[in-house]
C-alpha cells in the first residue's frame, strides 16, 4: 500500500521549470521531499488521515527562489536601522536618520536612562542616482542629524558611505592610514565625510552587531525572505556572527531558508585548519565559496574599466584587490578544493578574475565551479571565456534599474557602454551558466525577474521562463544543489513558492505579482492567503 503524503498541493498551475513548458496541477510531499507530481485527482490518492491538503485555487506553484548573492545582515539592518532606500532626496535621508537618532536616544538600556553617547545612528540603502539633487550624502548632511553621537549612512552598494564629524574625529587615525582616493576632501583639504571602498571598513567593523543583535537582524531578514518566496540564499557574509546565528537557528529547527555561507578570503586559513570545506554542513546550512573583491562599483566610480568614466575622464576605477594578490588567493583556495567567487563589475576586473581562474585551473583537483559576481560589463571575449571555462556568471538583474535613460549607467558609462551592460541574453546564448541574485538591493526575486524580462536593451531580454530558471535552477547549480533544489521534480526537496498571479500572463507587471505561500522542506513558512 502506498504511504500517504504529509502535504498535498492541488488545483494549481505547477511549473516544474525542469523543462520550459512542463506543467501539472498538483504536488505531493512526504518527509520534506517531492514524491509525486501530476493531476489533482491522481495526487488525491495520496491523501491520508493526517495529510494537509492545500488548495492552490488556480495559483501558480514554482520551485522556491534561490538568491545566489546577498548580504542578509545588511538586508536585516534596513529593517532594524534607518531604511534610506525610500528617500528621494538628501533632505529626506537626513529626516529618516533623525527619526532613527530619536529612537536610539529613547532606547537607552531599557531602564529609562538615555542611550550611551557611543551608540551610533546608522542608515542603509540610499541611492543618489534616483535623486534630482544627484550627490552623495556628506558630513554637512549628517552633522544635522547629531553633533554628539556618530552617524553613518551607507549607499545601497556598500562601496560608498558618509559619516558625520563625530565619526570622522573618532576614526581619524584609521582614516589617515586609508588611501587618499578613498577619503575625498574639499577645497580646504578637509574630509567631506564621503568614504569609498577600504576607508569604510573601520566604520563598518566598529559598528558591527554583536551576537544578540545579529540574531535579531537575521530573524527579521528571514521573515522578509519568506514573504518574498525565497527558500534559499547564498550569503556573502560581512557580519562575523551571522554563521553562528544560522547554525543556532538550524539546530533549534527555526531556520526558514537554506543558507550557503560564502566566507571572505581572510578566513581561508581558518577554514582549512578546522577542516570545513565547500559544501560541508547540514541540509540547511552549508559552507560555500571563498569570496574576494577585485574592483568597486559604478556608483562610487571605483569599478575598474578599460576606458575612462564618461563623467570623469581622469578616472578608470580602482583595484580593491590587486590582480596578482587575487591570483595567489584563487590558486590557494582552488588547490585546497574550495569554490571561489570574486566580485567583478568593470570589464578590466572581469578579465582579471577569468585570468586568475584559468591559471588556477591548471592545478584544480576537481570541479571547482568558480563564480564571477555581478559581471556587469563583459565583452564578447569574456562571455566566450565564461562559457568555455564553465565559470558561473552570478548576476543581479535588479541592477537594470540603473539602465534607464539618464540613469546611473548612462551617467557613468555613456549610452554605448550602457547598452553593453548585463548581457544576459548573450550569456545564455553562448552557453554560460547564469545564476540570479539580488545583492540585497532589494532582496526581491520577482523584481529581478521583471527587470530581466523587460530590460531596456531589447536584445538582452530574457523570456519569463529563462529569468525564473536563473533564479531557481541556475542559482541552485551555482551552489552545487542542482540535484536537490531548483526544479519541481520527484526526489527533490519540497522548496516551493505559490504566486497569486501568473508571471506569464502579463510580463510587463511581474514586479506586481504577490507571493501567496512559501514552503521550505515541505513546511509552510509563509502564508498570505
Amino acid at each position: 500500500m502506498t504511504e500517504a503524503a504529509d502535504r498535498l498541493f492541488v488545483n494549481g498551475e505547477v511549473h516544474t521549470l525542469a523543462t520550459p513548458d512542463e506543467t501539472h496541477e498538483a504536488v505531493a510531499v512526504r518527509d520534506g521531499a517531492i514524491v509525486r507530481i501530476g493531476g489533482s485527482r491522481e495526487i488525491a490518492f495520496l491523501e491520508g488521515v493526517d495529510t494537509d491538503v492545500v488548495d492552490l485555487d488556480g495559483r501558480v506553484l514554482l520551485p522556491g527562489f534561490v538568491d545566489a548573492h546577498t548580504h542578509l545582515t545588511t538586508v536585516g539592518r534596513y529593517l532594524v536601522h534607518a531604511d534610506l532606500s525610500t528617500a528621494d532626496s538628501p533632505d529626506e535621508a537626513v529626516e529618516l536618520l533623525a527619526e532613527r537618532a530619536a529612537e536610539v536616544e529613547a532606547a537607552g538600556d531599557g531602564s529609562g536612562d538615555s542611550a550611551d553617547a557611543d551608540d551610533p545612528v546608522l542608515g542603509y540603502g540610499y541611492d543618489e542616482s534616483a535623486w534630482e539633487e544627484e550627490r552623495y550624502l556628506t558630513r554637512a548632511d549628517l552633522d544635522r542629524v547629531s553633533a554628539e553621537r556618530p552617524v553613518a549612512a551607507f549607499r545601497e552598494d556598500m562601496h560608498v558611505a558618509a559619516v558625520n564629524g563625530v565619526a570622522l574625529d573618532r576614526f581619524a587615525e584609521a582614516l589617515a592610514a586609508a588611501p587618499d582616493e578613498t577619503v575625498p576632501t574639499d577645497d580646504d583639504g578637509e574630509p567631506t565625510g564621503v568614504l569609498l571602498e577600504s576607508a569604510i571598513d573601520p566604520i563598518y567593523e566598529a559598528f558591527e552587531s554583536g551576537p544578540a543583535e545579529t540574531r535579531e537582524i537575521v530573524e527579521a531578514a528571514l521573515a522578509d525572505c519568506a514573504a518574498k518566496g525565497i527558500t534559499g540564499f547564498h550569503d556573502m557574509v560581512r557580519n562575523s556572527h551571522a554563521p553562528r546565528a544560522y547554525r543556532e537557528l538550524d539546530a533549534a529547527g527555526e531556520l526558514t531558508a537554506r543558507v550557503r555561507v560564502n566566507y571572505w578570503s581572510d578566513h581561508l586559513d581558518a577554514l582549512r585548519e578546522v577542516g570545513l570545506g565547500t559544501n560541508d554542513g547540514s541540509e540547511m546550512v552549508q559552507t560555500g565559496a571563498i569570496k574576494s573583491y577585485t574592483d568597486g562599483s559604478f556608483g562610487g566610480r571605483t569599478a575598474k574599466l578599460s576606458e575612462p568614466y564618461a563623467d570623469d575622464p581622469e578616472e578608470t576605477g580602482q583595484w580593491v584587490v590587486d590582480p596578482d594578490e587575487l591570483a595567489e588567493t584563487v590558486a590557494a583556495a582552488t588547490e585546497a578544493g574550495y569554490q571561489f567567487t570574486a566580485h567583478a563589475i568593470g570589464d578590466e576586473a572581469v578579465d582579471a578574475v577569468l585570468d586568475a581562474y584559468e591559471e588556477a585551473s591548471r592545478t584544480d583537483p576537481g570541479e571547482s565551479r568558480h563564480r564571477v559576481e555581478h559581471v556587469e560589463l563583459a565583452d564578447d571575449e569574456a562571455i566566450d571565456r565564461l562559457a568555455a571555462s564553465g565559470v558561473v556568471a552570478s548576476a543581479q538583474p535588479n541592477f537594470l534599474k540603473w539602465a534607464g535613460e539618464d540613469g546611473l549607467y548612462e551617467s557613468r558609462l555613456g549610452r554605448e557602454r550602457t547598452a553593453a551592460t548585463n548581457r544576459y541574453r548573450d550569456m545564455l546564448d553562448a552557453g554560460v551558466d547564469l545564476a540570479f541574485g539580488s545583492d540585497g538591493m532589494p532582496m526581491d526575486p520577482l523584481l529581478g525577474v521583471h527587470h530581466a524580462v523587460n530590460a531596456r536593451a531589447e536584445a538582452q531580454r530574457l523570456t519569463v521562463t529563462e529569468a525564473l530558471r536563473a533564479y531557481t535552477r541556475g542559482a541552485a547549480y551555482a551552489g552545487f544543489d542542482e540535484d536537490r533544489l531548483g526544479t519541481v521534480e520527484v526526489g527533490k526537496r519540497a522548496d516551493l513558492v505559490a504566486l497569486d498571479e501568473s508571471p506569464w500572463a502579463d510580463p510587463t507587471a511581474i514586479r506586481d505579482v504577490d507571493v501567496a505561500m512559501t514552503v521550505v522542506d515541505g513546511e509552510v513558512v509563509y502564508d498570505a492567503r
